[in-house]
């Protein structure tokens, strides 16, 4: 039976085999932990009963008024633990907890050459809310999906209404330090 547990500082040396990989976006170790330290109810792990770490979610609530949202930063599960359901019962994890937190929204950033998970968040009831250009930076490139999926805060649904043009990082920025002031 698979457990879901508050990530710890201690799985920081123990959930490489979850990161290895290439769709995972990986951070450094200081990122982790301001995650851990600023927003620890979004962070959770799924356990396997020998300890093994099968995936793991980890997110933030932030935004302004109607931009209230809970945010997807990263969610992986293991290549051994896949096709089990670990990934919906997580993102049902980190929805539950956005509706506690009056959120309006769940949102995330998915490559658009990733269709397994496209697939699988419009599955969950995400709809793809807009293009960002050029948001994943590496050997070449790659424009993200912003996805979407409302809370039920959102009586009218406003937050899921789809921009009909792309948007760049700068744009995006720009918003986003809009949202938090």
């Amino acid at each position: 039976m698979t457990t879901l547990r508050p990530f710890t500082c201690d799985d920081l040396f123990k959930f490489n085999n979850v990161n290895f990989d290439p769709l995972t976006e990986t951070y450094g170790l200081s990122f982790y932990t301001q995650y851990l330290a600023k927003w620890p109810e979004y962070f959770q792990l799924a356990e396997s009963p020998s300890g093994q770490i099968m995936g793991y979610i980890m997110g933030k609530v932030e935004g302004h008024m109607d931009n209230w949202h809970g945010h997807v930063t990263a969610l992986t599960v293991s290549p051994d633990y896949r096709r089990l359901g670990l990934a919906a019962l997580l993102m049902s994890f980190l929805e539950d907890i956005s509706e506690k937190k009056r959120a309006y929204f769940v949102d995330l950033f998915v490559r658009k050459s990733n269709q397994v998970a496209i697939n699988m968040y419009k599955n969950l009831g995400y709809i793809i809310y807009r293009t960002i250009l050029e948001y994943y930076s590496g050997d070449q490139d790659e424009d993200a999906y912003d996805m979407r999926k409302a809370m039920s805060r959102d009586v009218n649904k406003k937050s899921v209404i789809p921009y009909t043009q792309p948007v760049t990082m700068r744009e995006l920025r720009r918003q986003m330090r809009h949202d938090h002031n």
